[in-house]
This record gives C-alpha cells, sequence and structure tokens, in this order.
C-alpha cells in the first residue's frame, strides 16, 4: 500500500500563519494537520503501509523535508517527496507522484482533519470518503445509485445535484489505473474549469466498469483560515483525539487550567488562566494571561493579554490587550 499526500500548496488564506510556514504543518492540538491525516489513513487499513509520498513545493526547504520524513518514521513506513512546481489542479498534483501510483494506493489531501468510520477492504475497486455539506457548490460532490455505489461525479456544481462532498480522500485498489487516466487527462489537456480535475479520472474509471463505494466520515474539519483552524482545534480537543499527555517540564505558578487544554514541552504559565480549548506549543510561556479556544505555537511569549478565537505563530513576542489575534511568526508587539 502507498499513501499519496499532495501537499504543494502554501495556503494563501491562512496568512499570515501559512508566510513561513506551508498549511499542511500547522499544528492542530499539537499535531501538524498532515500529520493528523496520515496517521488515519494509515490506521485505516491492514496493509502494510510500503511508501508514504508527499508531494511538496520545493520551496518548503529541508527542514520541513525532514519533519515530513520523521511522521513517516513514527509510524514504521518509509517516506518519498515529490515536488509539484506547478499548480494545475487535483489531477495534476496526483500525477506528480506517478511512479508510485500501482497497487493498493490511498490519496489524501492535506488540508483536513477527518474521523471516519470504514475499514478499508481489498475486495472493493475503489472508495471515496464524502460527507454531507451545507454548501455542496464549493466541493467536488457524488451521486449515488439504489445499491450505494457512486455513479456520478460533479466538480463544484452551479446547481444542486447532490451534497455529498468529496473530502479528499480516496483509495484505489489499481493505482496503475489511476495512473493512466491521469496521464490520459494532462497528456490531452482535458481540463475543467482551467484545471487538471481528480473527478474527471473518477468519471473515467467508472465509465470502465470500476465501482467506487463511499466511505463515511463522521467529523470533517476544515483548517482553511484562522478561524476554521481554530474551531478544528476545539474540536479535537472535545472529542478527545490528543492522547493522554506528560506535560513534560511544565512549570505553573498561580494559573488556573480549564481542561481540555493540549500543554507541550518545556511551557512555563504564570498568573494565568488557560482553557478550555487551548493549544500550547513547545517552549511558550504566558505571565499575566487569560486564553481560550486558541492556538499558540512554538516558543511564542504572551504577556498581560486576553485571547480569544485567537492564532499566535512561532517566536512571536506579544505585550498587549487584544481580545482576537491572528499573529505569524517571529512577529512583536509591545516591551
Amino acid at each position: 500500500m502507498n499513501i499519496i499526500v499532495p501537499m504543494a500548496g502554501r495556503g494563501k488564506r491562512m496568512r499570515p500563519q501559512s508566510l513561513t510556514t506551508p498549511k499542511p504543518m500547522i499544528p492542530v492540538a499539537g499535531k501538524p494537520i498532515v500529520q493528523w491525516l496520515v496517521e488515519k489513513l494509515c490506521a485505516m487499513t491492514d496493509d502494510v503501509i510500503d511508501n508514504i509520498v508527499y508531494i511538496i513545493n520545493e520551496d518548503f526547504g529541508q527542514e520541513i523535508e525532514s519533519k515530513l520524513h520523521q511522521i513517516g518514521k513514527e509510524l514504521g513506513a518509509k517516506s518519498s517527496i515529490v515536488y509539484q512546481r506547478e499548480a494545475l489542479g487535483t489531477a495534476h498534483a496526483i500525477y506528480c507522484a506517478k511512479d508510485f501510483l500501482e497497487g493498493h494506493t490511498i490519496v489524501g489531501f492535506a488540508d483536513t482533519i477527518f474521523d471516519a468510520d470504514f475499514t478499508i477492504s481489498p475486495e472493493v475497486d475503489g472508495i471515496i470518503w464524502v460527507k454531507q455539506v451545507d454548501d455542496p457548490s464549493a466541493f467536488g460532490v457524488v451521486k449515488m445509485d439504489e445499491k450505494g455505489i457512486i455513479n456520478d461525479f460533479v466538480e463544484k456544481p452551479s446547481e444542486f445535484v447532490s451534497d455529498l462532498a468529496i473530502i479528499g480522500v480516496y483509495y484505489f485498489k489499481n493505482g496503475l489505473a489511476l495512473r493512466n487516466e491521469l496521464k490520459f487527462l494532462i497528456d490531452n489537456n482535458i481540463r475543467e474549469k482551467g484545471e487538471f480535475q481528480i473527478t474527471n479520472a473518477l468519471e473515467s474509471l467508472k465509465n470502465k466498469g470500476y465501482n467506487f463505494l463511499p466511505g463515511k466520515v463522521m467529523e470533517w474539519l476544515d483548517c482553511g483560515n484562522k478561524n476554521a483552524t481554530v474551531a478544528s482545534n476545539k474540536r479535537v480537543l472535545e472529542l478527545g483525539l490528543v492522547s493522554k499527555q506528560k506535560r513534560e517540564n511544565l512549570t505553573i505558578e498561580n494559573t488556573e487550567i480549564i481542561e481540555p487544554v493540549y500543554i507541550g514541552s518545556n511551557v512555563f504559565l504564570k498568573d494565568s488562566k488557560v482553557g478550555p480549548y487551548v493549544s500550547i506549543g513547545e517552549g511558550s510561556s504566558l505571565s499575566k494571561t487569560e486564553i481560550e479556544n486558541s492556538i499558540v505555537q512554538n516558543f511564542s511569549k504572551i504577556i498581560d493579554t486576553k485571547l480569544h478565537n485567537s492564532m499566535v505563530g512561532n517566536y512571536v513576542h506579544y505585550n498587549g490587550s487584544k481580545d482576537e489575534l491572528n499573529i505569524g511568526d517571529y512577529s512583536t508587539k509591545g516591551k
């Protein structure tokens, strides 16, 4: 089994957080978004994971690549890096990993956190994980026949055809067949809305007799912008998806912690009120601060501040009283 993870986009809607850190590497409840995804994908199959293939932008840098390899290592799998040099759509992104598209294959786009109740069966041709949504016009959607088999794919429909949105996670029994369909799209410049779309490849496979089943998704947490990511952090903590922490080298002075809260290692809390639904990264410190429903990343210092619905990047020094904050890495305000 190969796992393909397209994640080359920087995430413009996540600025300023994504100016220095690619969106899939931004932490939610103590782990990068992409790590949540990969761990879930590995848990969905009994197959041996041969390779986790990350499709990234080549300007992500060696530090990011090393962190991605470490995620694979912790899961006992080999990992590989492939570059996507142009943003030409979902089908193009997957095809960048063409050398790994063979045999049993999972594709998971690294911009979401999900919880699904579906174990992959090697007997089915394919599975597409879907979730009912209020506004399907922003997504690729599927329609199903009376037997529960997917019989149509529509990319971002302008008129209502279905409210079952594709969350960006797919299983293919035959990765080589997928590769051939993607190659055909690109070689023949078959685009939809200006880009090469995975839904066109799925439609072609369906017409050739491949049966795709829907995978049931219980939680689909968006991490597209600051507000959505903070809300996803809250939901992950609320669901208890974060394993019991040791909270190594945590220093607390006159501070109240209202669970659920994620606290990384070497954190210092003084004269503060923390929680609920707060994540604090490694090496950060809070003094004279009240904070709820927020994310503070690594090695940041917050003083004399009251925060809610906020994101604070890495190596930030902030001293102020603003109630809602979205501040990127290496920013400074106050003494």
